[in-house]
C-alpha cells in the first residue's frame, strides 16, 4: 500500500473525481481518498511496476487539476498539523474589513443608520453609491479568489466541486452588479431617472461578498472542527518522547529517539516516558500503560518484561534493551493502523460518494433551470437569478463526503486510546453487525498458561511440605505443568532441597532423590508402581478430573504424599465479559480441543451452558465452526491471531485478542492490544456507536440537501416563502459543521461502560447442542444435533435403516441427524457412525430417494435403505 498527499481538494466531489482519476490508472488495485486528512492510499496490482505506476498516478492527479505527491514520514506527521485552519481565519477577518462597510453602505439605512446624502441625493448620486459598493466589493473576492481559482479549474477539468457552486454563485452576483452599474450609466446618459432607480436598489454587490465570507466562516469552522477530529491520533503521535538515555561505552549519553538502534540498552527513570519498544534488563518498577492499551491500572516490570514506546515508568529505574525503533514500536504500528482505517473506504459511504460524484452538476442544472423556469413563469429578471443563486449557494456535497469520514476518524481515536484497533473503516462498521461470537478457549478465555489450583495433602504431608518437595523435583523438568508448580512454590515463598538421581519418565512422569528418600511425581499409574493411592487421594484426583484440573500424584519414601491440581485458569474478566456479549444480544459459543470435561467445567465458569461450548475442535476445525455458524448470521471468531488465523480470516470479523505489541496481525479485522475478553462487547458498542453516528450524518446530509434545494429554487413561493442568496450561504456553512460536530460526540462515548447496552431488534442466531465426541480430523462438518422433533411409544412407528459410508465421528452422525429429522415425516434419527447405519422412525412413508438426497447433500454415501 502505498500512501500519497493530495492538495487541491475542497469537498467530496473533490475526493470523488480523483478517486476516479486514479482508479482508471494501470496498475492500480484499489483507491481510497480521505478528505479529512488530504491523503490517499493506493493498492497496486500485483504485477504492477510501483515506480511507472507512481509516475502515472501523479499525472493522472494532475491531469484532474490536482496535486499530489508521495507521502514521506514527515508530511505524514505534517498532515495531522491544523494548518489550514490559520489562514482561514486570516482571510475571514480581512474579508469582514471590508464587508462590514460593505453591509453599512449597502443596507444600513435600512434600519436608520445614518448614511451621508452624497449617496442618497439625486439621480447622479446613484454611481457613487453603486461604485462604492464595488470598490469594497472587488477586495472581499480577491481576498477569497481561491473559491474562482478551484471553481475554473473544476469547469475545465470537467470535475466540478463545491468551489464551482460557491464561485459559480458569487459571481452570478457580482456579474449582476457590474451590469446594474452599466444600467445606471445608460440611464444618467439618457435622462431615464426611473431607469437609474430601478438598478439602484437592484446591485447584489453584498449578496456576491456575503456569500464568500459566509462560506468562508463555514470552512474556517469545517477546519477547525476536521482538525478536533484526528486530535486523539496526534495525542498519541506527541506520546512519543524526543530523547533517549542510552548507555555507549559505560556512560549514559541523551540521543535523539532516531538514533537509538536495536539492541541498545538505555535508561528510564521514573516519571520518563520509555522512548523505544524492549526487554527490561535491569531494575523493578511499575508501568503506566493507558496510552496503548487505556488500562488506568499500572504493569508491574521486572527483568523480562516487556515494555513499549510512549509508556510512562512510575517508580524504579528500569534498564531496557531495545527491540523495536523508529517505525516498528508498538505506537507507532498503532498510529498506522488507526491512520488506514481512516483512509479507507466504510460500505455506508458508498451510497453517499455516489451521490457526491453526482451532486455538483446536477445542483448546477437544478440551478439553470430554475433561473429559467422562472423566467417563463413571468417573474422578473432579479427574483429569477436570486432563486438560481440560492440553489447554488444553498447546495452542499460536504456535508454528504463528511458523513462517514469523521465519525470514522472519530471513532477509530476512540479505539485507539482505549486499545481497540480497527484495522479498516468496514471493520469499524461490520463490528456491529455481529450475531454471535466463537471463542477460542486458550489465552482467549483463560490465561493459555498452566496454574496450581488445587492441593490435596495426606495425614503426614503438609501442602506446603507438598508443593516444596514437588517444586524441588519438577525443578529440573521443562514441562509447562512444571512451570506451574514452580511458579506456585516462588508465590507462597517456599524454598525446596536439590534433587538427585533425576530421571524423566516420558509419558510418566519423574523420579529423584533428596536426603536419600525417593520422591516421585506423575499420573496415577506411575504413582502405583510406587506405593498404593489411598481412596481419599484417589477420589480427590478424580474430582480435580471431573472438573478438568489436571491431577499430578505425588510419592515420598514409597509412601503416596498428595496431589497438585494443575490447570488453565479463566480470567478474571472473562464471565464478565460473556455476561456482556449476551446482553448485547450476541450468541456466544467457546471452542476448545481439550475434552468434553474440562470444556464444560470452563464453560460453566464463564456463563456458557454445555448447548453453547464445542469441545475436541483442533485448529483446522475451527474454520469449519464458523462456516457452520455463518449459515445463521454474522460471525466473529476471538482468539490469539496465530494457529486461528484460518478462523479469523473466515469470519466476517476477525479479532485478535492479547496481541500485545505485535498490533499488525495479518488475520485480523480487529486488534485488541490488551489481553481482556472485556475489550470484545467494547469494540461492539463503538461499532454500533460509530454506525448509529453516521446513520445521524446521512440522514442530515440528505435532509438538508432535500428541503433546502426546493427551498431556494422557490417552491414554496406560493405561501410566501422565499430564501435569500445570503441566508442560503449561511445555511449552507452550517451543514457541514454540524455533521462534523455530530461526530466530535463520539469523543465522549466510553466503549468499556455497560449502561446502556441493549440487544439489537434482530434476533441472534442459535447455537444448539453440540455432541461431545471429538472429531479425529478437525475438519468433519459440524452441524448442531437438535432434539426430537415428537415423541412416540416405540413400534407405533413405521422405520427404515439407511446404511451410509463416510461418518467417522459424533459431529458427522449429528450431520446425518439433522438432515434426516428435517424432512416431512421423519419422527426422529437413531444415527451410528460405528454400525453405518441411520434408523429413522416415520410418522408416514418417506421415499427412499428423498431420504437417500438428504443424507448425500451432506457429502456421505448411501449405499442401501431397508424397510
Amino acid at each position: 500500500m502505498q500512501r500519497y498527499e493530495i492538495t487541491g481538494m475542497s469537498c467530496a466531489a473533490c475526493a470523488s473525481h480523483v478517486e476516479k482519476a486514479v482508479a482508471a490508472v494501470p496498475g492500480v488495485a484499489s483507491v481510497a481518498v480521505s478528505l479529512l486528512t488530504n491523503s490517499m492510499q493506493v493498492d497496486y496490482a500485483p504485477d504492477a511496476d510501483p515506480d511507472a505506476t507512481a509516475r502515472r498516478i501523479l499525472r493522472a492527479v494532475d491531469a484532474a487539476g490536482y496535486g499530489a505527491s508521495l507521502a514521506s514520514a514527515e508530511s505524514e506527521s505534517a498532515e495531522l498539523e491544523d494548518t489550514e485552519t490559520p489562514k482561514l481565519k486570516k482571510r475571514l477577518i480581512a474579508s469582514l474589513c471590508f464587508l462590514v462597510p460593505l453591509m453599512y453602505v449597502s443596507m444600513g439605512h435600512m434600519i436608520g443608520l445614518p448614511l451621508g446624502s452624497v449617496f442618497h441625493g439625486g439621480s447622479w448620486h446613484a454611481i457613487l453609491y453603486a461604485g462604492t459598493q464595488l470598490v469594497l466589493t472587488l477586495p472581499v473576492c480577491w481576498i477569497n479568489r481561491a473559491f474562482f481559482l478551484s471553481g475554473w479549474k473544476g469547469i475545465k477539468t470537467r470535475a466540478p466541486g463545491m468551489d464551482t457552486l460557491v464561485a459559480l454563485g458569487a459571481g452570478a452576483s457580482l456579474a449582476y452588479g457590474i451590469f446594474a452599474i452599466v444600467m445606471i450609466c445608460v440611464g444618467l446618459g439618457t435622462g431615464n431617472d426611473d431607469l437609474v432607480m430601478q438598478y439602484r436598489h437592484d446591485l447584489y454587490f453584498e449578496s456576491a461578498a456575503m456569500i464568500l465570507t459566509l462560506i468562508t466562516v463555514g470552512k474556517t469552522l469545517e477546519a477547525y472542527s476536521k482538525g478536533k477530529t484526528t486530535d486523539a491520533l496526534k495525542s498519541l503521535m506527541k506520546l512519543a518522547p524526543q530523547t533517549a538515555c542510552v548507555l555507549r561505552g559505560g556512560e549514559q549519553v541523551t540521543v535523539p529517539v532516531s538514533e537509538v538502534n536495536v539492541g541498545d540498552l538505555f535508561l528510564v527513570r521514573p516519571g520518563e516516558s520509555i522512548p523505544v519498544d524492549g526487554t527490561v534488563t535491569e531494575g523493578i518498577s511499575t508501568v503506566n500503560e493507558a496510552a496503548l492499551t487505556g488500562e488506568s491500572m499500572p504493569v508491574d516490570k521486572f527483568p523480562g518484561s516487556p515494555v513499549s514506546a510512549a509508556t510512562i515508568n512510575q517508580n524504579g529505574a528500569l534498564t531496557c534493551r531495545a527491540e523495536r525503533v523508529g517505525q516498528d514500536t508498538t505506537l507507532s504500528q498503532v498510529i498506522r493502523l488507526v491512520r488506514d482505517a481512516a483512509a479507507t473506504k466504510a460500505p455506508l459511504a458508498k451510497t453517499a460518494d455516489r451521490v457526491s460524484g453526482i451532486f455538483v452538476p446536477t445542483v448546477i442544472c437544478i440551478a439553470a433551470a430554475t433561473f429559467v423556469i422562472w423566467l417563463l413563469l413571468g417573474q422578473t429578471f432579479t427574483f429569477a437569478l436570486a432563486r438560481g443563486i440560492s440553489v447554488l449557494v444553498i447546495s452542499c456535497p460536504c456535508a454528504l463526503g463528511l458523513a462517514t469520514p469523521v465519525a470514522i476518524m472519530v471513532g477509530s481515536g476512540v479505539g485507539a486510546k482505549n486499545g481497540i484497533l480497527f484495522k479498516t473503516a468496514a471493520s469499524l462498521e461490520t463490528t456491529g453487525y455481529t450475531d454471535a461470537v466463537l471463542l477460542d478457549k486458550t489465552g482467549t478465555v483463560t490465561t493459555g498458561e498452566p496454574n496450581v489450583v488445587k492441593i490435596f495433602g495426606t495425614r503426614n504431608v503438609p501442602e506446603k511440605f507438598l508443593l516444596s518437595m514437588a517444586a524441588g523435583l519438577e525443578l529440573r523438568s521443562e514441562h509447562p505443568l512444571a512451570r506451574a508448580i514452580l511458579q506456585r512454590a516462588e508465590k507462597d515463598h517456599l524454598s525446596y532441597a536439590t534433587v538427585t538421581d533425576f530421571e524423566a519418565v516420558p509419558g510418566k512422569g519423574l523420579r529423584g532423590k533428596v536426603a536419600g528418600k525417593v520422591i516421585a511425581g506423575g499420573n496415577a499409574d506411575f504413582i502405583r508402581e510406587t506405593c498404593a493411592l489411598p481412596d481419599d487421594l484417589q477420589q480427590a484426583g478424580d474430582e480435580m478430573s471431573a472438573d478438568g484440573i489436571t491431577p499430578l500424584y505425588f510419592s515420598l519414601a514409597g509412601k503416596a504424599a498428595g496431589v497438585i491440581g494443575v490447570s488453565d485458569v479463566v480470567k478474571e474478566s472473562s464471565a464478565a465479559a460473556i455476561a456482556q456479549m449476551q446482553t448485547l444480544g450476541l450468541q456466544v459459543v467457546m471452542l476448545t480441543g481439550d475434552n468434553a470435561a474440562t470444556a464444560r467445567h470452563i464453560g460453566a465458569a464463564v456463563g456458557l451452558d454445555a448447548d453453547h461450548v464445542i469441545a475436541g475442535v483442533l485448529p483446522a476445525g475451527k474454520e469449519a465452526e464458523v462456516r457452520a455458524l455463518q449459515k445463521q448470521g454474522r460471525v466473529a471468531m476471538v482468539g490469539d491471531g496465530i494457529n486461528d488465523a484460518p478462523a479469523l480470516t473466515r469470519a466476517e470479523t476477525g479479532i485478535a485478542i492479547g496481541a500485545g505489541a505485535d498490533v499488525a496481525l495479518d488475520a485480523a479485522d480487529v486488534v485488541l492490544v490488551r489481553s481482556d475478553l472485556a475489550d470484545v462487547p467494547a469494540a461492539v458498542r463503538l461499532s454500533r456507536a460509530v454506525v448509529r453516528n453516521i446513520h445521524q450524518n446521512l440522514f442530515w446530509a440528505f435532509f438538508y440537501n432535500a428541503i433546502c434545494i426546493p427551498l431556494a429554487a422557490g417552491v414554496f413561493t406560493g405561501f410566501g416563502i422565499t430564501l435569500n442568496p445570503m441566508i442560503a450561504s449561511a445555511a449552507m456553512s452550517l451543514s457541514s459543521v454540524c455533521v462534523v460536530t455530530n461526530a466530535l460526540r463520539l469523543n465522549t462515548f466510553d466503549p468499556r461502560s455497560a449502561a446502556h447496552d441493549a440487544p439489537p431488534k434482530r434476533k441472534a442466531p442459535v447455537r444448539a447442542s453440540a455432541p461431545e465426541i471429538p472429531c479425529p480430523t478437525g475438519s468433519c462438518p459440524v452441524q448442531p444435533a437438535p432434539e426430537n422433533k415428537t415423541t412416540q411409544t416405540e413400534g407405533t412407528a413405521m422405520k427404515k435403516t439407511i446404511h451410509i459410508e463416510g461418518m467417522m465421528c459424533g459431529h458427522c452422525e449429528a450431520t446425518v441427524k439433522k438432515a434426516l429429522e428435517a424432512l416431512d415425516g421423519v419422527q426422529s434419527a437413531e444415527v451410528s457412525h460405528e454400525k453405518g447405519t441411520a434408523v429413522v422412525s416415520l410418522t408416514h412413508d418417506v421415499a427412499d430417494a428423498d431420504l437417500k438426497t438428504a443424507v448425500e447433500a451432506r457429502d456421505y454415501t448411501v449405499t442401501g435403505i431397508d424397510a
